[in-house]
């Protein structure tokens, strides 16, 4: 089986695929072969063995061996525990992981000005938007941040936009104003509070989605502007369903889409297929 690892700043996603030889590189066979998927929050400063007992008792409840588990692929925005990772996968699973980092082979073209700078997690929700949806398309992550994509109808990465997530925004109102409590973010039965408590939510819940549509309106017209196709948007995150169902343009929930590339890539870049190659070029 194959485990992917998406790190977050907030959370970290677990997937585990099982996996054939055999396997074409395509998003078809994910969705059978996804075994099992969890998400934890992400802790800098646990240790390896915390981790690792994290791990273990998550597979237990699946009835789920470590030692079923041949490879592992990580795509992480928290630098710092990327060597805790790496003693994790090296302790627990004897296994060296794959990292989605500069040089891993992805088969998208990336355009922007320096492309080491982008996170390994959009890199992974692009190749997989591209390859179950195809092009044009924006994907949409709603994280600690909320990220914007767009992938050209070639298959091609463009750029995007990162503004604050909708839980930072919350956090910033509540620790500047003082007499503010905290509340639950989500839906408000209308638009128009009676109470302090609607008031909030309202301005977060309905102020986020003008956030996300005002960018997401542009960001069309401008692509729009070289190419007549219609993007087609995808929402992804942990947070992508709480405002899929008021937006103007959020066309696609896929929770899984990071779980799905990261699988995508792991196919591109499993040992085998890379030895195979190598020994082709050889001879």
């Amino acid at each position: 089986m194959l485990l992917a690892l998406d790190v977050g700043n907030t959370n970290t996603v677990l997937g585990l695929f099982a996996l054939d030889s055999s396997a074409p590189e395509s998003v078809g066979a994910t969705a059978a072969s996804l075994v099992a998927h969890w998400r934890v929050s992400t802790h800098r400063s646990q240790t390896t063995d915390e981790y690792g007992v994290l791990f273990v008792n998550l597979f237990n409840l699946h009835q789920i061996s470590t030692r079923q588990v041949h490879h592992i692929i990580i795509s992480s925005v928290v630098p710092p525990m990327e060597s805790t990772l790496q003693q994790v996968c090296e302790s627990y699973f004897g296994i060296q992981p794959i990292f989605v980092e500069p040089g891993i082979k992805t088969g998208m073209p990336v355009l922007v000005d320096n492309p080491s700078e982008l996170g390994a997690d959009r890199l992974v929700n692009a190749v997989a938007a591209f390859a179950k949806y195809g092009g044009p398309a924006i994907v949409v992550d709603f994280g600690t941040a909320t990220t914007f994509d767009v992938i050209s109808a070639r298959g091609e990465y463009l750029g995007g936009v990162i503004a604050p997530g909708l839980g930072i925004s919350a956090d910033a109102l509540f620790a500047r104003a003082a007499r503010l409590g905290r509340v639950d973010i989500r839906r408000p039965a209308n638009v128009i509070g009676t109470n302090t408590v609607a008031h909030l939510q309202s301005g977060l819940y309905y102020g986020y989605i003008g956030l996300v549509d005002g960018i997401l309106r542009r960001m069309i017209a401008e692509m729009q502007a070289t190419s007549p196709a219609a993007p087609r948007v995808i929402a992804t995150g942990g947070l992508a369903g709480l405002v899929l169902e008021d937006s103007e343009f959020l066309q696609q929930h896929d929770d899984k889409l990071t779980l799905e590339g990261l699988y995508l890539l792991f196919q591109k870049n499993r040992p085998e297929r890379l030895a195979a190659r190598q020994s082709n070029r050889i001879r």
